[in-house]
């Protein structure tokens, strides 16, 4: 794929009629310096991965957990609170040593090509918070389940799963209430046209809408998109500012802008972006078709007995003393030590072939929703809007098949447009 961002440096002629010479340009050298930032970080997560390995990074880091709880005046015989400890220790350490890379994606790339946002003051802030949020749903949910395998005896497996099945569904179901807003600002959309265009076409398909809230994503990037959420008869739309065209804050008061450009940059637009009221209609037609073909369903359900199936291996594997030997613990065997190695390592070939299947699924499901919005009559206007977010978004059209096809959860922009071409001709 670097290749084809390297070789392909004039318009193909079946894209002559969507994208302009100007933006192709900025699309190639937008997804080149990705691909090279990909690959630099990348390999040095490779290593460092290694070294940890090599070195005994991970007895050593559960030890020192050991001496630290110890101090506390929690002996060995506690085992879950030295596995939170650890827990703490390596997200830490995660953290800091990607920091820089962060950064560098941030106020390097993402400033280059315009999509960022964000001050620096915002982005430590954003990720002391994100940090913190994740403790403290992290360590209580890991200290849970590590009581369950402790003493749910020979079917522990069982009582696991159901374990972070509930802990998914309610995650799932407080996200976007109670977690999102703490990092971005929802704002009702107010009544107009376009809020009318949106309940009528919910109501047209049976979809339970309850309310509509455009995201302030454009105080962290430029970037756009849309979704829903909520189970049964309590169904939200959301939509990102940067998807509407021309869109300002809505309901800001002058001192509250003020309060923000502290944290995150004043931009002024120097061309449109977003998409109008009938290519959001499109868009949105296509996202409600994941719900009405039952696409969100299917991948609750696959991922649940992908789950089971890794909680019952573990269940077969964890009592193998080799496992804990071959990864230098040769006198205990801690069950968080356990998940680690079977989940992160000796899952990992199993993982890939997973997740190169969940791609082909998403592909076809992508396919299935754009054909549901072409039977809603948006086949025109979401064809415009996959040509306007993708030049938005600076994606870059032409793909190597191999890579898009092991890499890309949606369909080149290409084979999308062809279909809907399709549709638009019938």
């Amino acid at each position: 794929q670097r290749r084809v961002y390297r070789m392909t440096t004039h318009v193909p002629q079946e894209l002559g009629q969507i994208m302009d010479s100007e933006t192709f340009e900025k699309s190639r050298l937008y997804q080149l310096d990705k691909s090279t930032f990909s690959f630099w970080s990348g390999l040095y997560s490779e290593v460092e991965g290694t070294m940890i390995l090599l070195c005994g990074g991970i007895p050593f880091l559960w030890k020192l957990s050991g001496r630290i709880s110890g101090h506390a005046g929690f002996g060995q015989e506690y085992e879950i609170v030295q596995s939170l400890v650890f827990l703490l220790l390596a997200t830490l350490f995660s953290a800091v040593t990607g920091l820089p890379w962060s950064l560098y994606n941030t106020f390097v790339i993402e400033e280059k090509h315009g999509f960022n946002q964000q001050t620096l003051g915002f982005f430590f802030k954003d990720a002391v918070k994100k940090f913190v949020v994740t403790q403290c749903i992290l360590l209580p949910v890991t200290s849970l389940l590590l009581y369950i395998i402790k003493i749910g005896g020979d079917y522990f497996f069982i009582y696991a799963w159901l374990f972070t099945l509930i802990v998914s569904l309610v995650l799932v179901t407080i996200y976007a209430d109670y977690i999102a807003p703490l990092f971005d600002k929802f704002i009702p959309l107010p009544e107009g046209e376009l809020k009318q265009q949106i309940e009528t076409m919910a109501k047209s398909i049976d979809f339970p809408l309850t309310k509509v809230y455009v995201v302030e994503g454009s105080k962290r990037s430029s970037h756009s998109n849309a979704y829903f959420y909520g189970f049964f008869k309590n169904k939200r739309i959301v939509l990102f500012d940067t998807l509407l065209e021309d869109y300002s804050a809505l309901n800001k008061e002058p001192a509250e802008e003020d309060g923000e450009n502290e944290e995150t940059k004043s931009k002024t637009k120097s061309k449109k972006q977003g998409c109008k009221n009938e290519e959001v209609l499109a868009v949105l037609g296509h996202e409600l078709g994941h719900w009405k073909l039952g696409h969100t369903v299917k991948n609750i359900i696959i991922s649940q007995m992908n789950s089971f199936l890794c909680f019952f291996l573990f269940a077969v594997l964890i009592g193998r003393k080799e496992l804990f030997t071959a990864f230098g613990f040769y006198d205990t065997q801690p069950t968080l030590i356990g998940l680690m190695i079977i989940f992160q390592f000796i899952f990992s070939p199993y993982n890939e072939v997973l997740s190169f299947c969940l791609t082909v699924l998403s592909r076809r499901f992508e396919f299935q929703a754009d054909a549901f919005a072409k039977e809603l009559g948006k086949a025109k206007d979401l064809y415009s809007a996959l040509i306007k977010l993708n030049k938005d978004n600076l994606g870059f059209p032409v793909s190597d098949w191999i890579f898009s096809m092991w890499h890309y959860s949606h369909p080149p922009l290409l084979e999308r447009l062809q279909a809907l071409k399709d549709a638009k001709q019938e």
